[in-house]
């Protein structure tokens, strides 16, 4: 994406890139607030002051409500901790602004970092090293769904808990499979999603898919080819490899067929929903956190909506996306046991089932997944369960500092290739190499 540096991050640290929900951008505040309120008695009989920490987060819509209702909980269930929560835009603008107050020395005590961000702010001494908190407390780890664990760990020790967490999702309109003859639970591999494509197209009215030519998409193809995105040591653009051009040529054939069509606006997130929406494409890549809008959606619009596993390749592969939970480092002591107590709370079991619940965000305990609650959500509205078993094809995102960046390189030369016939996928990923590669090893 854009230059980094650790004391000078832009905007754009750690790529909002559809890897969570696009709810509006609406919320409580802007920034954190100071002082305390005051309940409970102390030793003399007097009023003890309550520890006061602020909590920032991302995306509005039922992302921010769900965030504001958890808070509204957590302060209600307890006299010895008041939580202010604050909305602050996106990923990329809330870690802008994380930064910012870390630097200034006003840091809010918990945040949501996207989880490819997590080792660029842990590596540059911004965020605490929970392990002591949770040997001390024994929290059971094995609790924590293993396919979003690889964006906790930085350098073997934890420095966030998951919480809410995604994958992308191949969201259906089953009433414009049914009506093309194709089974409306989806495609299975690239063969078969070439074939709905195909079948669902209507020249001039419909697609088979508007697509955004998103990087977490394409960390997906990329998976389910066989390859990676980085190589292990770090200093290799392992997209620039056959599976990568692959992803890419198969885009463009779909592509110059007419079966898809790929924006390469900014909005093109919003240009796939609305298409999708509108019903003037059949089938959608999008954050399993945008599942309860596009149920609202479905049945506004009148058509049935359902979901899948992204299609295979050589085999299933998604990345997981969505945001951890995260210390900022330094804290005084009280204020931090406060902002543990508060991490602890909010990815416990209660509050993973209500969250998933209410968001459609994915259970990050396995308690939860199978809690009865959870079991009768998954009976009652199946599309919950699809991410739930997709996280068994889970794999994380590459958490090297220069990876925003990189993204950003990948995503215009795929832009590139979109627009300019001349340019062939070997050409455009080959270029894109290069320059990641210059920035690996700088």
């Amino acid at each position: 994406m854009r230059k980094i540096a650790i004391c000078g991050m832009s905007a754009a640290l750690a790529m909002s890139m559809t890897a969570c929900g696009t709810g509006s951008e609406t919320g409580s505040g802007t920034g954190p607030s100071s002082g305390a309120s005051s309940s409970g008695a102390d030793a003399s009989g007097g009023q003890k002051p309550k520890i006061e920490i602020n909590y920032w987060y991302s995306w509005g819509d039922k992302i921010g409500e769900n965030n504001e209702n958890l808070v509204k909980m957590f302060n209600e269930s307890q006299d010895e901790i008041v939580v202010k929560a604050h909305y602050q835009g996106n990923y990329d603008e809330q870690h802008a602004k994380a930064q910012a107050a870390f630097a200034a020395g006003n840091a809010p005590e918990v945040w949501q970092n996207e989880i490819a961000s997590v080792g660029v702010f842990a590596k540059a001494g911004m965020t605490e090293d929970l392990t002591p908190f949770v040997q001390r407390d024994g929290l059971d780890m094995s609790d924590f769904n293993p396919g979003l664990m690889g964006n906790s760990y930085v350098d073997g020790k934890l420095y966030a808990l998951p919480y809410l967490r995604s994958t992308p999702l191949l969201y259906l309109n089953k009433t414009l499979l049914e009506e093309a003859g194709l089974d409306p639970n989806g495609p299975k591999n690239w063969q078969e999603f070439e074939e709905y494509a195909r079948k669902t197209t209507v020249p001039g009215q419909r697609v088979g898919m508007t697509m955004e030519a998103g990087i977490w998409y394409y960390e997906a193809f990329i998976a389910q080819s066989g390859g990676t995105m980085i190589s292990e040591d770090g200093k290799k653009a392992a997209f620039n490899s056959p599976a990568g051009i692959e992803v890419l040529k198969y885009w463009l054939k779909l592509k110059n067929e007419g079966i898809i069509r790929i924006p390469t606006t900014d909005d093109a997130g919003t240009q796939a929903k609305t298409d999708f929406q509108n019903q003037r494409s059949a089938m959608l890549f999008t954050s399993t956190a945008d599942l309860t809008k596009l149920m609202q959606v479905a049945n506004d619009s009148g058509f049935e909506l359902g979901a899948s596993f992204m299609p295979a390749n050589l085999s299933y592969g998604v990345p997981t996306g969505g945001c951890n939970l995260v210390m900022s480092a330094k804290l005084p002591k009280e204020k931090q046991e406060a902002a543990w107590k508060f991490i602890k709370w909010m990815t416990s079991k209660e509050q993973t089932i209500y969250a998933s619940t209410y968001t459609g965000y994915l259970p990050s305990r396995l308690s939860a997944v199978d809690s009865e609650e959870m079991k009768k959500l998954y009976a009652e509205k199946p599309l919950f369960k699809v991410a739930v078993d997709q996280l068994e094809h889970a794999r994380p995102r590459p958490m090297l500092k220069e990876y925003p960046e990189i993204s950003k390189i990948l995503k215009d030369q795929i832009s590139r290739a979109v627009v300019d016939p001349s340019l062939t996928a070997e050409q455009a990923i080959a270029e894109a190499g290069e320059k990641a590669e210059k920035l690996l090893n700088k």
